[in-house]
Parts: structure tokens; C-alpha cells; sequence
């Protein structure tokens, strides 16, 4: 098995230690580690200062250009007081490298998750994604992928077909449900017309978001993209279609005070949550020589 097929076999505790240790990090010894899968993430100690949380990237996934556009976007949110966890700066830099890992260092934010079945939480959030979403439409990205048909859609197809996970005899029929599906998604895309591209979260739910008191603390950018503001919104949504209608409209209520929202864009939402499945499927099957993703998601090749 190589590094790639298992890109942490070496990521010990004693090694992820040593490794924040070389950046002159004071660390006490304590490691918590947190669920995350695409990379790896810890709470660690730090002697008489508050923990941190340090971000192991997966090895080959992001460039060092894709991953300091994450942290510039972080810093330009951060910048404008938006709530948002940006990463520390260490010995001059906020992606460091030791160990053999490319690591980033963010302060710790406790919170919970976001009640959004509360409508008062819906317009706060819509409140604060719109003032990401004007940060974000103020310049694209220029190393990191858009979210569209083709990358979300027939790139996931494909990346899917071209594992072993999917039985022979399933192929035919998956891939005609999956076409089918995408000639859906691109109507979808037709209606809604021309949309502005801008930076996104990329993976806005509930779990990436740490409610407290005074709102939210919107947590890991690693998936941040081009593409529709919808992305950032319909996961913000639940229940049947008339309750969704409903908590966007209040999302709205909220959004429309810092940015203007293209109504075309209410064409996207299951569009969206469609490419969403897809690339989903297409993320496990790309992962599956990782051990944890067998262990995670053991459904997947049953």
C-alpha cells in the first residue's frame, strides 16, 4: 500500500506532535481528534494557552495556491468582522509544512449546531451568508474548481465508473439513472438562465456552522468554490417542499439586507442538492483505499 492509497498511516499522535513541535507550537501533550475524513483535524494542547485546532490537508487533493486562496478568503471575511474561523499565521505563513504534511493552525470556537427549524436562526444566517457571498463576489477564484454540471455532474459520473465499487451488472442501469438525472439538472440550469459565479463556502450545512449567543461561526472552507449562491443556501433548508418554500423565503428576509439574491437561482435549489448526491458517491469511491472511509461509510459497497 502506498502513501497515496493511505496518505496518514503515518500521522501517529507522536508524529503529529513532533510535527507541530517543529512549527513552535508548545504542545502539552493532548490530542483530541475531530470528524473530519478528507483531511485530518485535532484539538491539541498548548501549555498555558488556550488549544488549537490543527488541519493535516490531504496529501495531492489542493495545490498550495488552491489552499492559500481558502485562507485569503478566510482573511478577507475575517477582516470585515464576518464570523468566520480564519487560520493562524505561524512563523510567517498560514499553510506550513513539517512532517511530510501541509498543516494550517486555526484558534479553537466552541458553539453548537444551528436550530434552523427556529426562524429567527434562518434570517441570521441568511444575514451573514449574504455578507459572505458580497465578500466573495468581489473577485473569483482563480485556482480553486467551480461548482457546475460538468465538475459536480458528469466528471463525478465518470469518476464513479472508473472505480471497482461498482458491480458490472449495476453499471448499465446506474449510469442511465444517473443521465437521466443530469438531463434534469441541466434544464434546471437552462431555466435559471445566466447566474453570477462567486466564492463560496462550498459546503454550507448545519454540522460547518458553531452557534452561540451571538450567532453563528462559520467553520472549514476546505470545499470552497465558484458557483450560485443557491449552493450556499438550499442546505439551510429541510422538510417537505411547502416547508422549504417557507424557510427560504425567511432566509431571504435575512439575505436581501447585506446582498441582492437573483430569483433565476430558485431554479438551482434541487439541481443543486441532485450534483450534490453525485459528487458525494464520487467522493467515497475516490477515497475508499483510505481506511476510514471503510469504516465510515461501510454501506457503500454493500
Amino acid at each position: 500500500m502506498s502513501d497515496l492509497d493511505a496518505p496518514f498511516s503515518t500521522l501517529t499522535p507522536e508524529h503529529l506532535l513532533d510535527a507541530l513541535e517543529a512549527l513552535g507550537l508548545d504542545c502539552d501533550g493532548s490530542v483530541l481528534a475531530l470528524n473530519s475524513y478528507e483531511n485530518r483535524v485535532f484539538q491539541v494542547g498548548i501549555y498555558d494557552k488556550p488549544p488549537v485546532i490543527a488541519k493535516f490537508y490531504r496529501p495531492e487533493r489542493w495545490s498550495d495556491a488552491a489552499i492559500g486562496e481558502e485562507h485569503r478568503f478566510l482573511a478577507e471575511l475575517a477582516e470585515r468582522e464576518i464570523p468566520v474561523v480564519a487560520p493562524l499565521t505561524i512563523n510567517g505563513n498560514t499553510l506550513n509544512t513539517a512532517g511530510g504534511f501541509r498543516i494550517a493552525i486555526f484558534p479553537r470556537r466552541s458553539g453548537r449546531a444551528p436550530e434552523l427549524e427556529d426562524e429567527d436562526v434562518l434570517r441570521w444566517m441568511g444575514r451573514f451568508m449574504a455578507r459572505i457571498h458580497a465578500v466573495g463576489a468581489m473577485r473569483p477564484f482563480e485556482h480553486r474548481p467551480a461548482i457546475n454540471v460538468q465538475t459536480y455532474g458528469f466528471d463525478a459520473r465518470d469518476a464513479v465508473l472508473a472505480t471497482p465499487y461498482l458491480p458490472m451488472e449495476l453499471e448499465t442501469s446506474w449510469r442511465s439513472v444517473v443521465d437521466q438525472a443530469l438531463e434534469g439538472v441541466q434544464r434546471c440550469f437552462d431555466r435559471a438562465g445566466p447566474v453570477a459565479q462567486i466564492r463560496l463556502h462550498g459546503d454550507c450545512h448545519g454540522g460547518n456552522v458553531l452557534w452561540t449567543p451571538d450567532g453563528p461561526h462559520f467553520v472549514d472552507f476546505d470545499d470552497a468554490r465558484s458557483g450560485p449562491a443557491m449552493q450556499d443556501l438550499w442546505m439551510l433548508l429541510s422538510g417537505e417542499p411547502d416547508q422549504q418554500r417557507r424557510q427560504f423565503d425567511v432566509v431571504l428576509e435575512g439575505y436581501r439586507q447585506f446582498h441582492d439574491f437573483n430569483p433565476a437561482e430558485r431554479h438551482l435549489a434541487e439541481a443543486l442538492r441532485t450534483l450534490r448526491l453525485i459528487h458525494y458517491a464520487a467522493w467515497i469511491a475516490q477515497r475508499w483505499h483510505d481506511p476510514a472511509f471503510p469504516h465510515a461509510f461501510s454501506w457503500f459497497d454493500s
